[in-house]
């Protein structure tokens, strides 16, 4: 067994290992196999661990989650079930201690897209991940009782409030943290942040899962199909959150021209299913607004991460939730890094 590198995290203590270890030969058994070789512990964060455990059927993967994302292990079986196909597949999982373990998922995007002239990737898996979004929104009560977070819009506005009643949270005064300027025109925002939670909604748009994650690192390509991995970060909210994070790490990583063209007809593969609730115009209308609101909501992520951490693994991402709201008071254009 390979050790983790930082021993003060549960997932290296070794009373821990050997118990997830022992459950994962117990699934395997189950199924006639058993490890080919060492197992190894490739990642190892505070939110999550993974084991590769390699078998003569290929290589299973074990994932643990910090209880904040332990809701995955609830949230996996009802995307299989309802959507087939989209997520890697997977061989066992205990809801009540958050681990699964699946089958390899296959190469990841990011090894596929390295530029613009790689994006034809982004404009085939987007309108699938819609279609797996339209298609979870029947179940959204189910998804909320195995734990999946509430973010949808008619709750949003009062976690945005409470969370600018956090100084702490908002690292008012504090070193990349929100100024008093900055925390005070925030507050301010809250009624008209509420009233676009109300615009949005009336667009009839169904809510559902809502993965909060999406970039290159959490899909995997197997087979020619795409697969979504990695749902701890997720919530049940209004679907066009998604592309906050999905375009600025597009942005980000290939150089793109936030709000430019490519980001544009990335944004309209990603609509194109869901035309069904609207037409074109309606649709690029409620997406301005989601990029507005998804913004906030993504701060609401980060926090409910982060104040239940340890507070020794707080200092390396503390600041993402201040950087969230910062950008509420001049939020530019889709897929706007800074």
């Amino acid at each position: 067994m390979t050790v983790p590198t930082d021993p003060t995290l549960i997932w290296g203590q070794p009373a821990w290992l050997e118990e997830a270890t022992a459950w994962a030969r117990a699934r395997l058994a189950e199924r006639g196999l058993e490890p080919t070789g060492e197992i190894e512990q490739p990642h190892v964060r505070w939110w999550s661990t993974v084991l590769r455990i390699p078998t003569r059927e290929g290589d299973l993967w074990f994932k643990a989650d910090a209880p904040p994302h332990a809701f995955e292990a609830r949230l996996l079986p009802i995307l299989e079930r309802v959507r087939p196909g989209h997520v890697p597949e997977l061989v066992a999982n205990d809801a009540e201690r958050g681990w699964l373990l699946m089958r390899d998922g296959g190469l990841r995007l990011r090894e596929l897209v390295h530029s613009w002239h790689d994006l034809t990737h982004w404009q085939a898996l987007l309108p699938e991940y819609a279609e797996l979004q339209i298609a979870l929104a029947p179940h959204s009560d189910e998804l909320l009782e195995a734990q999946v977070p509430d973010e949808r819009l008619a709750v949003l506005p009062g976690h945005v409030a409470a969370l600018l009643d956090d100084r702490d949270a908002c690292m008012v005064g504090r070193e990349n943290g929100l100024d008093e300027d900055e925390y005070e025109r925030l507050r301010a925002l809250v009624p008209d942040f509420a009233a676009r939670c109300t615009y949005l909604a009336a667009y009839g748009i169904p809510e559902t899962i809502q993965h909060d994650d999406l970039h290159d690192g959490n899909v995997f390509v197997r087979d020619g199909r795409y697969l979504f991995f990695d749902w701890g970060d997720s919530c049940v909210s209004h679907p066009f959150n998604t592309l906050v994070v999905t375009m600025r790490s597009l942005v980000h990583r290939l150089e793109l021209a936030p709000g430019g063209p490519d980001v544009v007809r990335l944004r309209d593969a990603y609509l194109e299913p869901f035309h069904r609730f609207g037409s074109r115009d309606e649709l690029v209308e409620a997406a301005e607004l989601a990029h507005y609101i998804g913004t906030a909501a993504r701060s609401l992520n980060w926090n409910r991460f982060i104040r239940v951490r340890e507070p020794q693994y707080r200092f390396d991402d503390e600041d993402a939730v201040p950087y969230g709201l910062k950008r509420l008071l001049d939020i530019g254009p889709l897929g706007s890094w800074s």
